[in-house]
């Protein structure tokens, strides 16, 4: 898995570390040579710079260059420097590193690879006048283009912007943010590197799931069996309104794929010959309905689930009374893993469940399991109003998990999981296409092997590879293997 820092989470990550006896000077410095490690340079080389941290790294990076016999020069947007930004920058300008101030008419394509130190993850709003004028400059300079820590201009959580530096490779320093993959990031980011500094996180941290870290689950099936031997699951869902999100999930195969020997598909009867062509190797099972949605039947459900494992419910399904009591059973009597996914979780939404006495709350959200962050927009799934989710402050949130030991809202994206009345708890997994790749870690009490294993990889640069823009490997320059900007 992958490390996951919220920008806020990283910014205090980062003062810890300097507050525990490692100066900024020196993460710095650490910055700036992984990233000039990094890549195979293709001179003559401009670093652009902005007026905080960002810029400092570069600075660092045009004195290595320097160092290394490789024509660079600084081009700042202002002669305004943070602290630790101002000693590298004097170091430069005592070897001689020529150094420009930003005009629009300097004409970037002449650089065979521009350094993007305009802003980094910490930047919020749009951009305007110069910096503007410098990010649509490289953007059009057709020049190999790296880009420190984030592209310039975009979100580090969110990853949106209005306009932004579009990268070849982007070298994240100490964790990746969100914002390196979310939303616009693979658009504006050909291939994308982290490099670890030293800095450990002090808060929570998500996860970016590999397919290494899934391969052990899925084994070599034995010549000796036959589908019944891995077992069933359902889907639940569709009605006549929004019949393709069952059909999409029931073409997809992913819990075959994922193992399942056997896939029903329990859709209404108005549907079925709608679905019955798209699916390729589900068992259909017709559900009764009003000529929109299911109506419950309980002998149809019960039947249903006999001998299915797990239950995926709500694609499509409706907000109507019919699949609202199908979720109630379900929640009530089903034995197996339940999954609770988009109209699903609006008629959970609906339901009163009380935290401190109701079994089927208890069930889903677990004293075990607490989620550190609320999300104000999952704020209805606990009963609560928008308004009041986004009262709630996460260190206030982290305080009362610690003292009363579980969480009582469903976070954003999340699905709710479980078990049913056989006494065994049900739990909340992140839905994989609603939140790409991304999923709470366990709180920290849990991590110290977790822990130990980050701190067996200090030091080593961790390299997303994008295969659709080919492979990218650390190296320094002058190996002749690592990114090469031609």
């Amino acid at each position: 898995m992958i490390r996951i820092l919220s920008v806020e989470n990283m910014r205090n990550s980062d003062a810890a570390t300097i507050a525990a006896g490692t100066p900024g000077r020196e993460l710095m410095f650490r910055a700036g040579r992984a990233i000039f490690d990094s890549v195979n340079w293709k001179p003559p080389v401009a670093i652009l710079c902005g007026s905080g941290n960002n810029a400092g790294d570069g600075y660092v990076i045009a004195k290595l260059l320097h160092d290394a016999e490789i024509a660079c020069v600084l081009i700042l947007l202002s002669e305004k420097f943070s602290e630790d930004g101002a000693y590298y920058y004097s170091l430069c300008k005592e070897a001689g590193i020529p150094s420009l101030t930003w005009d629009a008419s300097l004409d970037l394509s002449e650089y065979g690879t521009i350094v993007d130190c305009l802003f980094g993850t910490g930047f919020r709003g749009e951009v305007r006048g110069s910096a503007r004028e410098a990010i649509d400059a490289v953007n059009r300079s057709g020049a190999c283009v790296i880009a420190v820590d984030i592209n310039s201009g975009l979100n580090g959580d969110s990853g949106m912007a209005e306009t932004c530096v579009h990268s070849d490779l982007t070298v994240s320093v100490g964790s990746f943010q969100p914002g390196h993959f979310l939303n616009m990031a693979k658009d504006v980011m050909k291939a994308k590197i982290n490099c670890d500094i030293g800095i450990e996180p002090v808060d929570r941290t998500y996860a970016l799931i590999e397919s290494s870290d899934l391969a052990e689950l899925f084994q070599p099936r034995k010549n000796h069996s036959n589908k019944g031997t891995y077992g069933y699951s359902a889907l639940i869902g569709g009605s006549k309104r929004y019949s393709g999100a069952i059909r999409l999930a029931g073409m997809a195969n992913a819990a075959m794929r994922a193992g399942a020997g056997v896939v029903k598909l329990a859709v209404p009867d108005v549907i079925f010959s709608t679905v019955a062509p798209a699916v390729l190797e589900s068992t259909l099972f017709p559900l009764s309905d009003d000529g929109n949605e299911i109506v419950f039947s309980e002998k149809e459900i019960a039947e249903l689930v006999s001998n299915v494992k797990t239950v995926a419910f709500g694609m499509g399904i409706g907000t109507g009374e019919g699949a609202g009591q199908t979720l109630e059973y379900l929640l009530e009597h089903y034995a197996g893993r339940l999954i609770v996914d988009a109209d699903g979780l609006n008629l959970l939404s609906r339901m009163d469940l009380r935290p401190d006495s109701d079994a089927a709350y208890q069930g889903i959200l677990p004293a075990d399991r607490a989620f550190h962050r609320r999300n104000p927009e999952q704020s209805h799934c606990r009963g609560g109003s928008i308004r009041e989710g986004k009262q709630g402050h996460p260190a206030a949130e982290r305080s009362r998990h610690r003292h009363h030991g579980r969480g009582n809202h469903i976070p954003h994206g999340y699905r709710v999981c479980g078990h049913g009345d056989r006494g065994q708890r049900r739990r909340t997994e992140r839905h994989p296409g609603s939140h790409p790749g991304l999923r709470g870690r366990s709180p920290p009490r849990h991590r110290g092997r977790r822990m130990d294993q980050r701190q067996s990889r200090r030091g080593r640069t961790k390299e997303i590879r994008e295969h659709q823009y080919g492979g990218w490997r650390h190296s320094r320059f002058h190996s002749g293997s690592g990114p090469e900007c031609i």
